[in-house]
C-alpha cells in the first residue's frame, strides 16, 4: 500500500462502495479503508432494492455509471414493479436480493475496479491543517497522506446496539464501533446529533407455516434496474408472503414496552417516522387492530427469513413470545434477534452542494452519517461524494445535482438547507418535478453528465447512444404515421399521449408496419404521454430560474437582518444556503423573507460597486 492518495474513502458500505468505485472511475488514485474486506457490500437490514422514491435513486446512480442497479439485477430473486396502478412517472422497481450474490458482485467491481486500492484497518483519526484534511491515521499507527477524504462510517460512529435492558457498543451487530474516530471527530466542533434505527428477528423459514399465509409471487414479465441489464441474466425466482399481526400481539408488545429502551428513556435518538419499529406502530397507530409482515427470503441457499415490518428493540424473551402470537408463525424459530442501533451523525446543513464540509476543506461525507435512511440514499450520496473529490483531486469544477434533473438533486438539496431532524427517506413526493424525473429517463437526465464528468464508461456511454438514437427515431415515425380508429385518421404520436393507451395498443391498428423492440417502444410512449406537462414545467422552471439563481454572499450575517423572522434568521445561519432557491427550502423562510434576502443582496451589491 502506498501513502499517498488522490482520494481516501473511509468505510465499505453502500456509500463508501460507490464512493470509491466513482473516484477511480474518473481516474483518482483511490485508497478504500475498511474494517473487513468481506463485509464491502453487505446488506446490513433487508436484502432488498428499491421501492417508492428509492428505485429512483437507484435508476440515477445507474445512470451516473454506478454499481448498484447491476448488483440488484446480478442477486435479485423477487422483482415488483410497484405503484403501477399509477402513472409511469411514479412507478418503482423493487427487488429482493440474495445476500450472498450481492455482497459477492460488489466486491468482484471492487477487486477489479482500476485506480482502487482497498486496505483493511480502522481509520482513528483524520487530521487538518488550516482547515483542510492532510492525511488520515490507522489504528496500526500508519498514516495515509491525502487532501480528500470521504467519510461513510454508516452506523460505526459511537454506535450502541439495544436488546431490551441489554446495551453494548458496536456499528452492527458482531463489527464493533468507530469510538476513537467518533472521539476525534468531536474535537472538530462540527455540528453533530445521535438517530437511531433497527432491524428485526431473522426467522428460520423452515419452521413457518405458509399454508394460510398470502403469497405474494414476482411479476412476470420481470423488470430489470440497469439500463444495460437483461432478466436473462437474473437468478432463480422465488415466492414471498404476507403474515398480519394482530389484537393478541398488539396486547403483549404494549404489556412490554417498560422493557423497550424505545420507551424507557434508554434511547435518545430520533427514529426513522416511515420505517418505525413494531412498538411504534401499536402505538402511535393504536387504531389499527393489524400490522403487514411481508416475509422475504434472504438467499437461495440459506432458510432465513426477513420478517419486513416488525423491527424492534425488545428483548430476547418478548421478541420470541409477540412473534410466535402472529398467524404462521405459531412454531416459528428466531435465528438472530431484531435490536434497535444509536449512532453518530453529523447535520448535513454543515454540508455543500458537493457534500464537501464548508469547514474543512476535503472532506467529504455521505450516507447514514448525514442522515439519511436507507441503502439507495447512502448510495447515491456515495456517487456524488465520490465524483466530487475525485474532480477537486484533479483540480477541475465540481458538480452538484439539481433538483430539476434528479432525485438525488432533490436529496442533496433537502438534506443541506432543511437538515435531518429525523432519519430522512426518500418518497417521489419530495420531487415538484416529479412528472419529468421518471426511472424510465434516468439515464437520459444523467448519462451524457456522468460521461462528462468521467463517472460513465465509454463503454457505457456508447450503449446510451445507440438507445438514444432508436428512441429519436422511433418518435419521429410515430409523429408521422396515420393509424385508423373508428373510421377516423388520427397520428400514432396522438393516439400514445391517451391516459390508456400503450405503444401495443397501436399493433392492431397499423399493417405494414415494422415496430421497434418493447424498450423502446414503451419510453417512447411514456415521452409522448409526458410531453405536454413537461413543457409547461420547463416554462415555469425557467421563470423562477432568475431569481432563484441569485447568490447569496457566503459572509452574510443573518442575525443582523431583523426585518427575518427569529426562526428564519437561526435557520439560515446553521444552513449557509448558497443561493435563493435554497434559502426558500430551508424551514421558516416565507416568501416575505425571500423578498427581504433580495434587497439585502441588492444593498451589499451597492455598496460593494460604492467601495470599489
Amino acid at each position: 500500500m502506498n501513502n499517498v492518495y488522490d482520494v481516501v474513502v473511509v468505510g465499505g458500505g453502500h456509500a463508501g462502495t460507490e464512493a470509491c468505485l466513482a473516484s477511480a472511475r474518473c481516474g483518482s488514485n483511490t485508497l478504500l479503508v475498511t474494517q473487513k474486506f468481506n463485509t464491502i457490500g453487505q446488506m446490513s437490514c433487508n436484502p432488498s432494492i428499491g421501492g417508492i422514491g428509492k428505485g429512483h435513486l437507484t435508476k440515477e446512480v445507474d445512470a451516473l455509471g454506478g454499481v448498484m442497479a447491476r448488483a440488484a439485477d446480478a442477486a435479485g430473486i423477487h422483482f415488483r414493479t410497484l405503484n403501477k396502478k399509477k402513472g409511469p412517472a411514479v412507478w418503482a422497481t423493487r427487488s429482493q436480493a440474495d445476500r450472498d450474490l450481492y455482497k459477492a458482485f460488489i466486491q468482484k467491481q471492487v477487486t477489479e475496479q482500476q485506480n482502487l486500492k482497498v486496505f483493511e484497518g480502522e481509520v482513528i483519526d483524520i487530521l487538518v491543517k488550516n482547515n483542510s484534511v492532510h492525511e488520515i491515521e490507522l489504528d496500526g499507527g500508519e498514516r495515509i497522506k491525502s487532501k480528500n477524504v470521504i467519510l461513510t462510517a454508516g452506523t460505526f460512529l459511537s454506535g450502541m446496539i439495544h436488546i431490551g435492558n441489554k446495551s453494548f457498543s458496536a456499528g452492527r451487530i458482531d463489527e464493533k464501533a468507530s469510538n476513537k474516530l467518533a472521539n476525534k471527530m468531536k474535537d472538530l466542533n462540527l455540528m453533530m446529533g445521535r438517530l437511531k434505527t433497527g432491524t428485526p428477528p431473522r426467522l428460520n423459514g423452515d419452521t413457518i407455516n405458509y399454508k394460510d399465509l398470502i403469497e405474494q409471487p414476482g411479476d412476470n414479465p420481470r423488470p430489470v434496474f440497469s439500463f444495460i441489464g437483461n432478466s436473462k441474466d437474473q437468478p432463480d425466482q422465488i415466492k414471498c408472503y404476507i403474515a398480519r399481526t394482530n389484537e393478541i400481539t398488539h396486547d403483549y408488545i404494549k404489556k412490554a414496552l417498560s422493557n423497550s429502551p424505545l420507551f424507557n428513556g434508554v434511547i435518545t435518538g430520533k427514529g426513522p417516522r416511515y420505517c418505525p419499529s413494531i412498538e411504534d406502530k401499536v402505538t402511535r397507530f393504536s387504531e389499527k387492530l393489524s400490522h403487514q409482515i411481508f416475509l422475504e427470503p434472504e438467499g437461495l441457499n440459506t432458510n432465513l427469513v426477513y420478517p419486513n415490518g416488525i423491527s424492534t428493540s425488545l428483548s430476547e424473551t418478548d421478541q420470541e413470545i409477540f412473534i410466535r402470537t402472529i398467524h404462521g408463525l405459531e412454531n416459528v424459530e428466531i435465528k438472530k434477534y431484531g435490536y434497535a442501533i444509536e449512532y453518530d451523525f453529523f447535520d448535513p446543513r454543515g454540508l455543500t452542494t458537493y457534500l464537501e464540509n464548508k469547514k474543512l476543506s476535503g472532506l467529504f461525507m455521505a450516507g447514514q452519517i448525514n442522515g439519511t435512511t436507507g441503502y439507495e440514499e447512502a448510495a447515491s450520496q456515495g456517487i456524488v461524494a465520490g465524483i466530487n473529490a475525485a474532480l477537486k483531486s484533479q483540480g477541475k469544477e465540481m458538480w452538484a445535482p439539481s433538483r430539476q434533473d434528479s432525485y438525488i438533486g432533490v436529496m442533496v438539496d433537502d438534506l443541506i438547507t432543511q437538515g435531518t431532524p429525523e432519519p430522512y427517506r426518500m418518497f417521489t413526493s419530495r420531487a415538484e418535478h416529479r412528472l419529468f424525473l421518471r426511472e424510465d429517463n434516468a439515464d437520459q437526465r444523467l448519462t451524457a453528465i456522468g460521461w462528462k464528468l468521467g463517472s460513465v464508461t465509454k463503454k457505457r456511454f456508447d450503449i446510451y447512444n445507440k438507445k438514444q438514437d432508436l428512441i429519436k427515431k422511433e418518435l419521429s415515425r410515430l409523429k408521422n404515421t396515420k393509424v385508423f380508429e373508428n373510421k377516423k385518421s388520427v397520428l400514432a404520436s396522438d393516439l400514445l399521449r391517451r391516459p390508456n393507451a400503450s405503444y401495443e395498443s397501436l399493433f392492431p391498428l397499423i399493417s405494414n408496419y415494422k415496430f421497434a423492440d418493447f424498450k423502446t417502444g414503451e419510453s417512447c410512449a411514456i415521452e409522448l404521454k409526458y410531453e405536454g406537462y413537461i413543457a409547461k414545467q420547463n416554462l415555469e422552471v425557467k421563470r423562477n430560474k432568475k431569481d432563484e439563481g441569485m447568490t447569496l454572499p457566503t459572509k452574510i450575517n443573518y442575525n443582523s437582518i431583523k426585518a427575518l423572522s427569529t426562526e428564519a434568521r437561526e435557520n439560515l445561519s446553521l444552513a449557509r444556503p448558497q443561493n435563493l432557491r435554497q434559502a426558500s427550502r430551508v424551514p421558516g423562510v416565507t416568501p416575505a423573507a425571500i423578498s427581504i434576502l433580495k434587497v439585502q443582496i441588492k444593498a451589499l451589491k451597492n455598496n460593494q460597486k460604492k467601495m470599489a
